[in-house]
């Protein structure tokens, strides 16, 4: 048999170089964070700490695999060529420079953090744009809630530079509301999809159960919690509609046949992330409606749990499919699923459960979800930097 020659090519294809990036940013920004959190210090001057980490997890770890993506999935959507080398490159670079330039917001002028800032996501834009408008199919609209974060990053570097926590803090909780819509239109399809596509594989029935007024509901509802929170974030409304969002995904979710694929790794971990969007929202009107003190980390479970969860099950699959690998994962990379899932209940649950030990919650939950990325990264970098196994492009 010849052996295989393997050439370095991070800037082959869209998810090599941001899968890369988002795990190592998720696995160095939250012991980052949790040095800061010790000991008081506020990269951001007057916002309070807690805004530079939301922050950073979001435009930082959120974004990069968000556009891992897109510029893996637009290419596959459209037909049109797959992004690789110069222009993808400036892309990478508009997201290191975006990182350098909030790292350094301390001793930076502000119109450069700004700037900085600012330019990764059109960069992003310019290039998945074209041949989406072009074929005009139906993730077109995805554009417009690119849109959405991108303007919501300029209100919080507005809140920033005004030292108005309030208007950062609300930029921040919108941006989360599109991500999270992102995932229930673009989960509501690969989930399912990848279920069925699996069970036909093992000679089984695809029964998933799909009831077109829900796909449509939960999609709308997912839009009024936008809506509300730009509104009235705090108000007994958004209690109310995180209840309905919270009966909706779960209806949704139930005819997907989530236990028929509980010993395929790869797959029952899309199951769990997506779980995490009724439970987060359920928590949500729990603690919105009554107060009650185990619910008050519902938004870990909407951002560790669901976004989190749900970018590690996408990229750990999408970048073995796209190098021409079977979809199946080691040990290993279950051991991480389940590292990021206990992370997630330490957070969410254990802090709450437990307020005096609140430290101690938080210590253990930002090791556990670092433990998981770091064995991602052992497993994927690898496969992430180096050319196909089978010498094909991408």
């Amino acid at each position: 048999m010849a052996r295989t020659s393997y050439h370095f090519a991070p800037l082959a294809y869209g998810f090599r170089p941001f899968f890369l990036l988002a795990g190592l940013y998720a696995a160095l920004a939250i012991p980052a964070w949790l040095i800061l959190y010790s000991r008081g210090a506020s990269p951001l001057g007057a916002l309070p700490p807690l805004l530079w980490h939301a922050h950073e997890m979001l435009y930082g770890f959120v974004a990069a695999a968000l556009a891992g993506f897109l510029l893996t999935a637009v290419p596959s959507w459209t037909g049109a060529r797959g992004f690789g080398g110069w222009p993808l490159g400036a892309v990478v670079v508009a997201w290191l420079l975006g990182r350098s330039g909030f790292a350094l917001a301390g001793v930076l002028p502000g119109w450069s953090v700004v700037a900085l800032e600012l330019a990764f996501l059109p960069a992003l834009g310019v290039l998945v744009a074209p041949p989406l408008v072009r074929s005009y199919n139906r993730n077109t609209p995805l554009l417009a809630l690119l849109a959405a974060l991108w303007l919501a990053d300029g209100a919080y570097l507005v809140g920033w530079l005004r030292g108005d926590p309030a208007l950062a803090s609300g930029s921040l909780r919108v941006a989360i509301d599109v991500v999270l819509l992102l995932v229930t239109i673009i989960g509501g399809r690969i989930v399912p999809s990848f279920t069925a596509n699996a069970l036909r594989r093992r000679g089984e029935a695809a029964d998933i159960r799909s009831v077109a007024w829900l796909e449509r509901g939960v999609v709308a509802l997912m839009v009024a919690v936008i809506a509300v929170d730009l509104w009235r974030p705090d108000g007994a409304a958004a209690g109310w509609l995180a209840a309905a969002v919270a009966i909706a995904q779960a209806a949704r979710l139930s005819g997907w046949r989530s236990l028929r694929v509980r010993g395929e790794a790869i797959l029952w971990v899309l199951h769990l992330g997506y779980a995490w969007m009724p439970v987060g929202f359920a928590l949500k009107a729990v603690w919105m409606l009554a107060g009650a003190p185990w619910a008050a980390f519902w938004m870990h479970a909407l951002t560790m749990g669901a976004l989190g969860t749900m970018i590690l099950a996408v990229m750990t699959r999408a970048s073995l499919g796209h190098t021409g690998r079977p979809l199946a994962v080691g040990r290993s990379i279950a051991g991480a699923y389940l590292l990021l899932t206990l992370a997630v209940v330490a957070r969410v649950f254990g802090a709450a459960l437990w307020p005096s030990h609140y430290l101690a919650m938080l210590l253990l939950s930002g090791s556990l979800w670092t433990a998981a990325f770091v064995v991602y990264l052992a497993v994927y970098a690898p496969i992430l930097v180096l050319s196909r196994p089978d010498g094909k492009p991408g």
